[in-house]
């Protein structure tokens, strides 16, 4: 399906281009594909793979440990049913349940990483390689669906452009993201037994883990080892005290004569003098942004320690983990150049303009807010040119802010399918993608109602 879909991209760009002399110039096709092209590799691909290397050092560290398949035990019973193809304690699962996790705090920087080890995991079981299996398109239709708790993207554009409430649609987008997931899921699971999609798999034996990383993970952790990750523990239940309550913080830095270092650390020192009032916003609210803010660090010195007391060489491992991100951003690379070239030429075509005036009429009728079709047609195809379309929406004084609100939300609850399909595909050369792209899509509409369904409720 991808293929003709990729195709039909170029092919359509292309006419609509040259009905409205849009092959050439500035903002023509072919130098808008040169521009994308540069962009995915000079700007994507690259940083990508130091974000790789970094997470994919950590997650050896973890599987090493066995930190993660600790973890990975409470959600096991949910998993199982998800993917009955993959053995309980196959690593996929554990990367799986990570990928997840960091989706929901809005993690994005660790979760496209995370994400990528769970495709290689879970390639490990595919006895059909370049095809997907029912477990790799459950995993990217649920993956472009996450439950999300913190949009921080969306929240920091409401707040730059001067939003009233910019956390209001923290709410909205947990009720967008839950219908969201339900559908995603809902439609895996019958698509997977269509005829279309069906095809024959073969029973794959688990293979079995090299000795030493069973004895690592299966070693105990000692008293004084248990005490000292209890204490890691409740340093961050600390950390994000101080985040939820800054005035506290504050009060403490004067005490122990930490002010002025924490003002000269800050190059302006407004961040630190203007500290937004605590009542300003709700308790949960400030627990969900406290808990994001110290997601990233308390998963680093956790997983360290773990190791360590693991008796594991957390830098050499670290080093062999971070190897692979080079190796995953090269394979990925074409995939992100063919995806993001298609974009660019239906993009800069006006095809999607022309699409969304033909849609008009019918958007009326069921009285979906015309304003809000660039922002649903655009999210599957590319970030940056949603994240465009927002900022456009957000800056127009004409549009009331129930559709300001409603556009953050529908940006926060929804992904881009295509370049994530690119990417996680691409990193284990999958090219028969089966029903994962129609699952993803439905996911996306899923989405897109409901943002508009809840926010019509929430703000009128």
């Amino acid at each position: 399906m991808l293929n003709w879909i990729w195709m039909g991209m170029i092919v359509v760009g292309v006419i609509v281009a040259a009905l409205l002399d849009q092959l050439s110039g500035e903002n023509g096709i072919v130098s808008g594909m040169f521009d994308m092209v540069k962009i995915g590799v000079v700007n994507i691909v690259i940083p990508l793979s130091a974000i790789m290397m970094l997470w994919l050092g950590i997650m050896r560290l973890a599987e090493k440990s066995g930190a993660i398949q600790a973890l990975s035990r409470f959600v096991r019973p949910v998993m199982k049913r998800l993917f009955p193809d993959v053995p309980e304690e196959h690593p996929a699962m554990s990367a799986m349940v990570m990928n997840m996790a960091a989706n929901m705090l809005g993690l994005g920087n660790a979760a496209t990483p995370l994400g990528l080890k769970a495709m290689q995991h879970l390639d490990e079981l595919n006895p059909e390689k370049g095809t997907a299996t029912n477990a790799m398109c459950t995993f990217l239709a649920i993956n472009t669906s996450s439950v999300t708790l913190i949009p921080a993207t969306a929240i920091g554009l409401l707040a730059a452009q001067g939003m009233a409430e910019p956390y209001a649609i923290v709410g909205t987008t947990i009720g967008a993201t839950l219908c969201s997931t339900i559908v995603a899921i809902l439609a895996v699971k019958t698509f997977e037994k269509m005829p279309v999609f069906n095809r024959v798999t073969l029973p794959v034996e688990e293979e079995e883990a090299d000795a030493p990383e069973v004895q690592a993970a299966s070693r105990e952790l000692s008293g004084r080892g248990q005490i000292l990750i209890a204490g890691v523990v409740l340093i961050f239940v600390g950390i994000i005290l101080l985040e939820m309550f800054p005035d506290s913080r504050i009060r403490i830095q004067e005490s122990i004569g930490l002010r002025e270092v924490a003002i000269q650390l800050d190059a302006e020192g407004a961040d630190l003098d203007e500290v937004e009032p605590e009542g300003e916003k709700g308790i949960w609210q400030r627990t969900l942004s406290a808990i994001s803010v110290a997601a990233i660090p308390f998963v680093l010195v956790f997983f360290v320690v773990f190791a360590a007391l693991k008796r594991i060489p957390v830098y050499e491992e670290f080093v062999e983990g971070a190897k692979e991100g080079w190796n995953v951003a090269v394979r990925i690379m074409p995939f992100i150049v063919a995806m993001l070239a298609a974009l660019a030429i239906l993009r800069n075509s006006g095809a999607l303009f022309l699409f969304q005036n033909l849609l008009r009429p019918f958007l009326e009728f069921v009285r979906f807010p015309p304003e809000l079709v660039p922002m649903a047609l655009m999210r599957p195809l590319s970030g940056s040119g949603s994240q465009g379309v927002l900022v456009e929406i957000l800056t127009n004084e004409g549009l009331s802010e129930t559709i300001k609100y409603t556009a953050a939300t529908m940006f926060g609850s929804t992904e881009t399918t295509f370049y994530v399909l690119a990417v996680y595909f691409g990193s284990v050369a999958i090219r028969r993608t089966r029903h994962a792209l129609a699952a993803g899509l439905c996911a996306d509409l899923a989405g897109v109602i409901a943002a508009v369904v809840i926010c019509r409720a929430m703000f009128g």
